[in-house]
């Protein structure tokens, strides 16, 4: 249950007669109705009353929502309290200096910015402090005005109820409660509107006046409760929410600094699988399919080397060990889109889910002659976002064209564990070489030849695969823990 539930149970308890005890010593409601009704037949032979006041409506066991105590009574809104309208301004009514403000659904809630009126007005056109006021527009609900009189606007009501009946207090927090259900009653597609023939009939329950006041009491003694309870919630749900984010990060950490696995020295190390690419990249020389200047290796100094890492393993830079190169786009694409079924496969960025590690499926294609202007990718080839949210690993799972907002990485001599390659470039070690290195004021693009620099720890193959299987045991613990 979160803080508005727990408030609204609260609220809810109130109004059934759940919250406080019963006193049996307290003056029951059905006497204050009657002295009540007493004033209205006075009122109506003095002229200041009509004798359709007078007429009850009477309310059967069916509408009565729930129970209440005995000394409880039910009545309905019309024949114990009286709302009144505010004044329909006209816009050139409503002016940025005045004598009065005028007080609108938006100043009612959030709104600061406020009109005036130099107007005078009948008395009841007016809000004192004090006053107990309904907005029946937009975000409706009840609000006790702690503000200097002001002109309220035709979206308000002005609550007027006896004071020998009904507590200011119990009758805002009554409203409260039955928000939620005077939303079934409401009208208007975009903004909502209770009208006041709607609320005029709806059943209140009404307890003895001096338990109204202890129902007051002890909703204003549970509500700080409440208020630390949520802010409780919100933290336990931020942790919640952050926890695991951050348990991942540092257990891609400790991977890729060579701590959440054991070294075996009967692993080949990384410098013999590093010895095999440079031959695969002499061969592909050899074959004119990679140039001389590729098998040239920048160095890494000293300064460069964040941390430590086992023996076994060796610093290298990405472009040194996979091949990268960028999509491309035929264009104008759109004269190249396709729903015929010998297209291409499409891949764009917004075919990924978010955090996701694999893609299973695009949305467009593209016509085979497009197919010069980009380039193609295979399942199980590895993928990386260069353009807005730049940076981001994926392994594909279907075969298609890549646009140039991807970069593709081609490990030479099997030089990766796929899945150790995607944790290692998801980790924030390679997220902060890769914001450091990303050019374009408005959208920030990761070029090859920046992503070619970074820096990887390369662990012995066999250990990769280690790493990977207790990453994804730990992924799985995680995502299943609730604090």
């Amino acid at each position: 249950m979160n803080a508005q539930q727990l408030r609204n149970s609260i609220l809810q308890e109130a109004i059934e007669g759940r919250l406080v005890p019963q006193d049996p010593n307290d003056e029951p409601a059905s006497a204050l109705l009657e002295r009540i009704r007493e004033e209205k037949r006075r009122l109506v032979k003095e002229g200041k009353l009509k004798k359709k006041d007078l007429v009850e409506t009477p309310i059967s066991e069916d509408e009565k929502p729930f129970e209440i105590p005995e000394g409880w009574e039910w009545c309905r809104m019309q024949d114990v309290i009286q709302f009144i309208n505010g004044r329909a301004y006209k816009k050139e009514e409503l002016l940025d200096k005045g004598k009065y403000k005028v007080l609108r659904v938006g100043n009612f809630f959030t709104n600061d910015s406020w009109y005036y009126s130099d107007l005078e007005l009948p008395e009841e056109k007016y809000c004192n402090k004090g006053d107990l006021l309904y907005a029946w527009s937009a975000s409706f609900g009840p609000k006790i005005w702690e503000g200097e009189k002001t002109i309220f606007h035709y979206h308000i009501w002005n609550v007027k109820y006896s004071k020998s009946l009904l507590y200011r207090e119990y009758l805002f927090y009554f409203f409260m409660a039955d928000k939620n259900k005077i939303k079934s009653s409401t009208t208007g597609s975009t903004m909502i509107h209770v009208s006041m023939e709607n609320m005029k009939p709806r059943l209140i329950p009404i307890p003895p006046l001096t338990e109204q006041k202890r129902i007051v009491a002890k909703i204003e003694e549970l509500m700080p409760m409440v208020e630390e309870y949520g802010k409780a919630q919100e933290a336990l749900d931020k942790l919640n929410t952050e926890l695991p984010e951050k348990l991942k990060k540092s257990i891609l950490q400790e991977a890729i600094e060579g701590r959440l696995v054991p070294q075996d020295p009967n692993d080949e190390p990384a410098s013999v699988l590093l010895d095999k690419i440079r031959k695969e990249k002499a061969r592909l020389v050899k074959e004119g399919k990679l140039k001389k200047k590729d098998l040239v290796e920048t160095p890494i100094s000293e300064d460069e080397i964040p941390f430590e890492i086992p023996e076994s393993w060796e610093w290298v830079r990405l472009g040194n060990v996979s091949e990268i190169a960028r999509g491309g786009s035929p264009r104008p694409i759109k004269e190249y889109l396709t729903e015929s079924p010998d297209g291409l496969n499409w891949i764009k960025i917004g075919d990924t889910d978010k955090g996701g590690k694999y893609i299973n499926s695009c949305k467009e294609k593209i016509k085979p002659e497009g197919l010069k202007k980009t380039r193609m990718v295979h399942p199980g080839d590895f993928l990386l976002t260069n353009s807005m949210s730049f940076g981001r690993p994926y392994i594909t799972n279907i075969e298609g064209c890549i646009h140039d907002g991807w970069l593709m990485i081609s490990p030479y001599a099997g030089a990766f564990d796929q899945s150790y390659l995607y944790y290692v470039l998801s980790s924030a070690f390679a997220h902060k070489q890769f914001n450091s290195k990303v050019a374009g004021a408005v959208v920030q693009n990761l070029n090859s030849d920046k992503v070619a620099e970074s820096l990887i720890p390369l662990p012995p193959l066999a250990e990769q695969h280690r790493i990977v299987a207790k990453i994804e045991e730990l992924f799985a613990r995680i995502d299943n823990m609730k604090i």
